[in-house]
């Protein structure tokens, strides 16, 4: 975290939505909005010029996704931290955004109180989830056995989520995106997305070099 206010990007395909936000937070003496972003890749160009201490995400976006991009920021820039700020709760997005690393989740209907609060304390490196969200993070812990193997390490720098071993596996079997989608009930454009993440984890070029590096790793 820099010295002084934080330092705040703002990341939503709404302009309307950013513009608000900005008013919102530019009030505070503690908070300073040092930019603004229309897509995922927009926010990392922006990111990495502007050097923020936190980014307000988006889910939904053109080009590159609140995911996606929340991924590559971690990776990318693992000094600012990522609260993603959406009006979707479904059990998908929330923990497909904290395995990608967001380090808080609110909705947009948040009260301004609530937005501030979760800035600062991102910045202080704390975790903020909205109530909804935090009741569904308790509940899939309190559905794991007690005790769990312990899981294989991953020879990987950035080490694939559940979700993207699953369609690894799938991948590897010569699954197309549709028929992906329709194994694990996901939506036709989040498995390209889980693709997406995959090849650039695995760092191949294509689905064969793929499916041919993780068995050389031993992921398959």
């Amino acid at each position: 975290m820099s010295a002084g206010p934080v330092r705040v990007l703002l990341a939503d395909d709404q302009s309307l939505f950013r513009e608000a936000l900005a008013v919102l937070l530019g009030v505070r003496d503690d908070i300073v909005v040092v930019g603004e972003a229309g897509d995922g890749a927009q926010a990392l160009d922006r990111a990495a010029a502007l050097r923020p201490d936190v980014v307000l995400m988006d889910l939904r976006m053109p080009v590159l996704d609140g995911v996606a991009a929340t991924r590559r920021m971690r990776v990318e820039h693992p000094g600012v931290r990522v609260i993603v700020l959406t009006t979707f709760d479904d059990d998908e997005d929330v923990f497909a955004a904290l395995r990608a690393g967001a380090l808080g989740y609110l909705l947009k209907d948040a009260s301004s109180a609530q937005l501030v609060e979760a800035v600062l304390a991102a910045a202080r490196d704390e975790a903020v989830l909205q109530p909804s969200v935090a009741a569904k993070v308790v509940a899939r812990f309190a559905r794991l056995p007690d005790e769990q193997p312990a899981a294989r390490p991953q020879p990987l720098v950035v080490p694939l989520s559940e979700r993207e071993l699953e369609v690894l596996r799938l991948l590897a079997d010569g699954r197309s995106n549709r028929e992906i989608a329709a194994v694990l009930f996901l939506a036709e454009g989040t498995v390209k997305n889980h693709v997406s993440g995959v090849l650039a984890k695995l760092d191949a070029r294509d689905r064969t070099q793929a499916a041919l590096r993780a068995r050389a790793l031993g992921l398959l």
